[in-house]
């Protein structure tokens, strides 16, 4: 027999994981000390050989080979190591109980396995298990000493319960159980496998089964059974699939799929993403309020390593009298969240578990990624749902008022928002021609030499200036005029304060001159200083440029006298309004004194069915 036979591979369709292996053999009479300690830190496990009827042999083991592999690898990463204990056939009672001490002394032993080279007896289990300690290792699920899962694993495993706990209340039923199933194994559960488990929870712990199906604490016992009986594999098979790397940290692969977004493109959510994160916030709303109380909200980001929202996004999005946020405002959020850190989106909605919830592919199949805006302008129309609008405006413009007036917020509600949580973004749904758009308010800063490109970059500015101040309006003419003036974007001004006495602008032209020159909308007055919600009528408008950036928008034009100004102001007519409301009750009077029987008493016994004519 050679000291040193050479390196042999296993292929990897002979063997039950896929993976090839490469077994590399070592001899202190042929190698040297730095050739072990290369082939030790290559190696992906190591099998220490000790003979069963050699004291010496087995001492050796604890005395020079693990304290070596230890000092030639680093603590945190640990190669597993399984102990072979040779000639097998030379003895007639096993020798395990002088290697048990052993294994609970050091974790990184996986498991020992006695064999015989001469009559081949174990062989194929050593390499069986060596592979297995590599790809499902028993060291970061669970304490040899304590005997009990370690924290990291628990952690993961609550994790995946809460995702597969498709309601929200705890359990996990037999339709999520076969999900569950489904998703990891690509296999439901026979009724009578469903009630096997269950029983064996039941017989071992008190509050693992429930009437309505399986707790917390009996799943997390059936994976501690698993891993105790040295089923290993089903339980890494389920960390994987949830995401979870050989360190119990979710995969940057998984967390960060591949997307690509062309230049010029915008990147949205889909609507399998919206009615993904719709039955997400179904879910958490336990009170069915139709908003998210600050418990609630922390326990859907339950299943995130850290608290994603901080309190500026309750001044972002809409929320209710209690300032806490609605379904319109957590959607909106998501929205905004896609639109400008698509990496960020996809990473949440991998705590989320929605390639898994939604059984995709991945996180990239709930981002649609837009066309550019030159082919949108080509085209002359859009599939875009999210649109950008930079706020520009001079100090005390009343751009930040602005901002919160698109979430229904008076000036009122505006003075109790803390400094600290104040936000830069506002988002909020505006129809346009019956379409629902999101449209993304972004307040700039003042300061004009620290205008970037991307505060540039948008597609609808809304110049604001305060009406009571006669030097405002000039801040929005420099910016239109060294920002704007070739047209690409359309721009809008709008009139703030104009609750306030309205003063002359000490610039060459008046803002509507200004408008007009530069064909522009004329200046919309607005002002949040009011008793209700502020008027929603300008963001509309800047909605509806930003749909239709190509068109010049009647819709705009406010001067009451056109032809177009007199008849919207009829249309909006208390008058019409009026006569359209006592024709429609005439019409629904006649209608039900048509359905009504007659009351003669000369009525045909088979009378002729009533034949309605609706114009």
């Amino acid at each position: 027999v050679p000291y040193k036979v050479e390196e042999i591979t296993i292929p990897a369709d002979v063997t039950p994981e896929r993976v090839p292996t490469h077994i590399v053999d070592y001899s202190e009479a042929e190698q040297t000390d730095e050739q072990l300690y290369q082939e030790i830190s290559k190696a992906s496990v190591i099998c220490i050989v000790y003979s069963v009827n050699n004291k010496k042999s087995i001492e050796k083991v604890t005395s020079h080979w693990i304290p070596l592999i230890n000092e030639r690898t680093d603590k945190d990463s640990r190669v597993p190591l399984i102990l072979v204990g040779n000639k097998s056939d030379l003895v007639e009672h096993s020798c395990m109980d002088t290697i048990l001490p052993i294994m609970n002394k050091y974790i990184e032993i996986e498991t020992c396995v006695e064999c015989s080279a001469k009559s081949l007896k174990n062989i194929s289990e050593l390499f069986y298990y060596a592979q297995k300690a590599v790809l499902h290792p028993t060291g970061p699920l669970y304490c040899l000493d304590q005997k009990e899962m370690k924290p990291s694993c628990i952690k993961a495993l609550k994790r995946i319960f809460k995702v597969s706990d498709l309601d929200n209340d705890g359990i996990l039923n037999d339709n999520e159980l076969n999900f569950f199933q489904r998703v990891c194994f690509n296999t439901p559960l026979a009724p009578q496998a469903l009630e096997d488990v269950k029983n064996v929870v039941r017989k071992n712990i008190a509050d693992g089964v429930c009437e309505e199906g399986l707790t917390l604490q009996g799943f997390l016992f059936l994976h501690t059974l698993f891993i105790q009986r040295g089923r290993h594999e089903t339980t890494w098979a389920v960390l994987r699939c949830f995401g979870y790397d050989d360190a119990l940290e979710l995969h940057q692969d998984y967390l960060f799929p591949p997307l690509k977004i062309p230049p010029e493109c915008s990147t949205e959510l889909n609507h399998n993403a919206s009615l993904f994160l719709q039955a997400v916030f179904e879910k958490h709303d336990k009170d069915r309020d139709c908003a998210l109380s600050p418990e609630e909200l922390k326990d859907l980001f339950d299943v995130f390593p850290y608290m994603p929202w901080g309190p500026d996004v309750n001044n972002t999005v809409c929320t209710n009298e209690l300032g806490w946020i609605t379904y319109q405002g957590f959607l909106s959020q998501w929205m905004l969240t896609t639109y400008l850190d698509v990496q960020r989106c996809l990473e949440y909605l991998g705590y989320l578990g929605y390639s898994i919830v939604a059984e995709q592919e991945s996180q990239a199949a709930a981002i649609t990624v837009t066309r550019t805006k030159a082919q949108d302008l080509q085209k002359r129309q859009t599939q875009r749902s999210v649109f950008l609008c930079n706020v520009f405006g001079g100090p005390s413009s009343g751009k930040s008022g602005f901002l919160q007036a698109l979430l229904g917020r008076n000036l009122m509600c505006q003075k109790t928002i803390r400094e600290e949580h104040k936000s830069y973004y506002a988002i909020s749904t505006a129809h346009v021609y019956g379409q629902e758009k999101y449209l993304l308010l972004h307040e700039i800063f003042s300061d004009f030499d620290l205008l970037s490109e991307s505060d540039l970059s948008c597609d609808v500015a809304c110049l604001i200036y305060d009406v009571s101040n006669p030097c405002s309006f000039e801040y929005c003419a420099q910016v239109f005029k060294q920002c704007f003036q070739d047209g690409v974007v359309p721009c809008m001004v709008v009139a703030a304060k104009a609750d306030q006495p309205e003063e002359a602008q000490q610039y060459c032209v008046s803002p509507p001159e200004f408008c007009r020159t530069h064909k522009m909308p004329p200046p919309q007055a607005f002002t949040c200083n009011t008793a209700g919600p502020p008027a929603k009528d300008v963001f509309v408008k800047l909605a509806t440029m930003a749909t239709y950036p190509h068109a010049r928008l009647r819709c705009m034009c406010t001067c009451n006298r056109c032809t177009f100004c007199l008849c919207q102001n009829f249309l909006n007519s208390e008058l019409l309004h009026t006569v359209k409301a006592k024709l429609h009750t005439a019409i629904f009077s006649r209608f039900l004194f048509c359905l009504s029987p007659p009351k003669s008493p000369f009525i045909s016994p088979n009378p002729n069915p009533l034949q309605l004519f609706v114009l």
